[in-house]
């Protein structure tokens, strides 16, 4: 088989049409017919029954319709990731990014790459923690922004920040009038968090166990957005990674720095050893762009 003749298969049997899979591959006839009977002549059978009015998939050309997709996108992926090997002309990379750092830090990484980069195409995936570093692993994307993970594996880890959570109040609150908080501080008030298995969630209950202290949760949400807009809205208090600090201020909530304990984790590049040109490029951009939030700005 050759990788002509898959196109040519597959572009009539989505189609069922010899003349639009000819405009879409830009082949005549004469050499679409040739490369769909090459393709037969390969395989020892009928793929395809043309009529002069219809033309439809045999079973064995029916049971070829998903081979051929995968063969053809493994070979896709294979052509993309030579060219970004050695050009970044062209080229296309997936990242993955926990919700804090993809809607509040990476933006601003985004626009220096892309005036550096501007043919290269980056998709984001903006999930959890936890997904971040299981599609990194999985190798669904090729580079992954994510709290440092507990075990590594063969997963390498580049830090970008040391990031510090702080308290997020209504404006309203007593304690948005004070410069530090404790959370003895925190634990008096209704808290909201995010609902587990949250990196963050677990990072929070995990440093005030060992203080022998509980959050109050009184509300739970699956996105930090959320989170801000309850607090601000006077449902209760929270705490955020620093990187949320204009986040939360956008969505209407004050930011206070908060201590006893100091909670923090560093976030950083999650990738495979190997890289391609253009993720090398990319986590060069982050490095220089991302800097570690100030815990100052309320």
């Amino acid at each position: 088989m050759t990788v002509k003749q898959l196109r040519a298969f597959l572009a009539v049997a989505q189609t069922l049409s010899f003349t639009q899979a000819c405009e879409r591959l830009h082949l005549s006839q004469p050499a679409l017919s040739l490369a769909i009977k090459g393709l037969e002549e390969t395989l020892g059978g009928k793929l395809l029954i043309r009529s002069t009015r219809s033309v439809r998939l045999t079973p064995e050309g029916e049971s070829l319709v998903p081979l051929a997709k995968h063969l053809l996108a493994q070979w896709d992926n294979t052509e993309e990731r030579l060219r970004q090997r050695f050009t970044l002309q062209l080229g296309r990379l997936g990242v993955a990014a926990m919700p804090a750092f993809a809607s509040n830090l990476l933006p601003a990484a985004m626009v220096k790459f892309r005036q550096q980069y501007p043919r290269i195409n980056i998709t984001v995936h903006d999930v959890i923690n936890e997904e971040v570093i299981d599609m990194v692993r999985s190798r669904q994307v090729e580079m992954g922004i994510a709290f440092a993970p507990e075990g590594l594996g063969s997963l390498h880890f580049t830090p970008l920040f040391d990031d510090r959570f702080v308290a997020v109040v209504p404006r309203d609150n007593p304690l948005a009038g004070l410069e530090q908080l404790t959370w003895h501080d925190m634990i008096c008030q209704d808290f909201i968090t995010l609902q587990r298995p949250s990196m963050v969630r677990r990072l929070l209950e995990q440093a005030l166990e060992r203080r022998a202290m509980q959050l109050p949760v009184a509300f739970e949400s699956h996105q930090l957005a959320t989170v801000g807009r309850m607090v601000a809205d006077g449902l209760g208090v929270s705490a955020v990674p620093s990187m949320c600090i204009q986040q939360m201020k956008e969505l209407g909530a004050h930011c206070v720095p908060l201590t006893r304990p100091d909670i923090s984790c560093q976030v950083g590049i999650l990738t495979h050893q190997e890289l391609s040109v253009a993720a090398q490029a990319l986590r060069d951009v982050l490095k220089d762009t991302v800097q570690a939030p100030r815990l100052d700005a309320g």
